[in-house]
């Protein structure tokens, strides 16, 4: 049998002392959301005005329209009609089964959570990029971000924000941002040094080396990190829907809580096909987007 008698004499903070601290923390947080809940909530009023606008627009147009809609972007993006088919016999079947509003707010939540994961994420990889010194502060937080489970970032939101679409919409974006910032990094710092040694020997500013040769070789790679965003947001969707994010995740949640097992599948499957369809559109995209990239050449 191992000898365990060296941790009797491992240090180890006093139990009281322990639950001081936490007591502390927690006095001290509630404070903060006591003090400063009412003004952060106010900074996030138009985003939860533009998010409900974007969920009721989505829900009350002709679903033959929105059909229409979705389509077009999808075939604008990949130029493909098998793809582009199979996002109408999707969209058919998920409204047959009588699951459109959800989809269409669980549509509308992604789309805005993938949008400010971009506009939040890319400038932060290209700083990451640019800077040694931010990337080794920004990566711990990234890898703090990726593991921790997905349900903690529900507690300090709710406490301060409550229960509602903002705060689903901040947790979401927090669990789902880290592979766009990632990506965006790694993809500016993959460019040949070499095309960048010619882009300034022809006298491009850095806002021109940025815009002009480091941001469109990086597409794919960051296309790749949009693609993963996405598909970490979808999964988020069912865990959000604990604080009161509508969407298809609310009947996966009833589902498990009352045992109606038709329910759940069939709208887990339907967050399968917004999955595939997100998945399959950025990955054409960012193809499409290599080949311009290479002159028309196939990779």
């Amino acid at each position: 049998m191992a000898d365990t008698s060296w941790l009797r004499e491992f240090p180890q903070m006093d139990r009281m002392d322990l639950l001081e601290i936490r007591k502390t923390l927690d006095s001290a947080y509630r404070e903060f959301s006591r003090s400063y809940g009412d003004s952060i909530e106010s900074f996030f009023d138009p985003l939860l005005h533009f998010l409900v606008w974007f969920e009721q627009l989505l829900i009350n147009s002709p679903w033959w329209a929105v059909i229409l809609v979705v389509t077009a972007l999808v075939y604008a993006a990949t130029r493909s009609w098998k793809l582009s088919l199979s996002v109408v016999v999707s969209f058919l079947l998920i409204g047959y089964f009588g699951m459109w509003e959800d989809t269409m707010s669980t549509l509308s939540i992604i789309t805005v959570c993938t949008l400010m994961s971009i506009v939040l994420g890319i400038p932060i990889g290209i700083l990451m990029a640019r800077s040694d010194r931010i990337r080794s502060f920004v990566t711990p937080v990234l890898d703090i971000m990726q593991t921790m489970p997905a349900f903690v970032y529900l507690i300090p939101v709710v406490m301060l924000l409550g229960i509602g679409k903002i705060p689903g919409l901040i947790a979401v974006v927090i669990y789902a941002i880290p592979p766009v910032i990632r990506l965006t990094n790694l993809g500016i710092r993959l460019v040949d040094p070499e095309v960048m040694e010619a882009a300034t020997a022809y006298g491009a500013s850095p806002m021109q080396r940025l815009f002009g040769v480091q941001l469109p070789l990086a597409m794919p790679t960051i296309m790749a990190g949009i693609n993963q965003t996405i598909m970490m947001a979808l999964a988020m969707v069912v865990i959000a829907s604990m604080i009161g994010v509508k969407g298809l995740g609310q009947p996966v949640l009833k589902s498990i809580t009352n045992q109606y097992f038709t329910l759940g599948l069939f709208n887990g499957l339907a967050i399968v096909a917004l999955a595939i369809i997100f998945d399959r559109v950025s990955q054409a995209y960012a193809r499409r987007t290599q080949r311009h990239s290479n002159g028309g050449r196939n990779v």
